[in-house]
């Protein structure tokens, strides 16, 4: 048996998020049907490196797939990159140890969500819009009490399968770009929907709905 890591990207757009579901478009399924038809028809079973929310772009995301006899590296770039779709792109295809885990030997994972002040149709779906005036001050002070291990269960979705809602989170802050900001969050792990809600709690902060200590009780 030997295992592979693939390194892509994907456009989430018009995807419900990586995860395979019984009803709905997901990367992993997409990516598992083309590389059975490169297989002769055989079942594909691959593992991602994490889960991402529905319409969640990812810049730089691994899987693995073990294989029994081997395969050509190249050709499986190739052909598989001819048969995704153009919001999938595989970028490298390199064997590793069977002890390595796509998921497992992750230690640290990285989000980073936009947001522009001034209309750009080429930011549709690539970036949150809010011409108000956010104070990014007080969005990173907020920022900065979500660094540590604890209890994200209030930035979760409720309902989910996950054992725990223990994160680490080793950075987190708002950085000013030209047209808007950027929010960059780095941890261990991330819960589903907990960056779009930290996001989301942050941007009240900053626009003055919520205060500090509100946000303190949130944590």
């Amino acid at each position: 048996m030997k295992r592979y890591f693939f390194k892509i990207s994907y456009k989430g757009t018009s995807f419900f998020g990586w995860q395979k579901q019984s009803s709905e478009v997901s990367v992993q399924e997409t990516i598992e049907e083309n590389m059975s038809k490169i297989q002769s028809h055989k079942e594909v079973s691959i593992v991602g490196c994490g889960r991402t929310d529905t319409g969640v772009h990812a810049k730089e995301y691994f899987f693995h797939w073990d294989d029994q006899f081997g395969i050509d590296i190249k050709q499986m770039q190739y052909k598989l990159n001819k048969m995704l779709p153009e919001s999938i792109a595989v970028h490298e295809v390199f064997n590793v140890k069977m002890d390595q885990h796509a998921r497992f030997s992750a230690t640290q994972r990285t989000y980073r969500y936009f947001i522009h002040k001034e209309k750009d149709p080429f930011l549709i779906e690539r970036s949150w819009p809010i011409v108000q005036a956010l104070d990014l001050k007080k969005m990173n002070d907020a920022a900065q009490l979500l660094i540590g291990e604890k209890d994200f269960s209030s930035f979760a979705k409720t309902n989910t399968d996950v054992k725990h809602h223990i994160c680490k989170l080793y950075d987190a802050q708002w950085i000013q770009k030209e047209n808007g900001l950027v929010f960059e969050i780095r941890a261990n792990r991330f819960l589903r929907n907990m960056v779009r809600a930290i996001v989301g709690t942050c941007v009240d902060v900053g626009l003055n709905k919520l205060t500090i200590h509100e946000f303190e009780k949130i944590c």
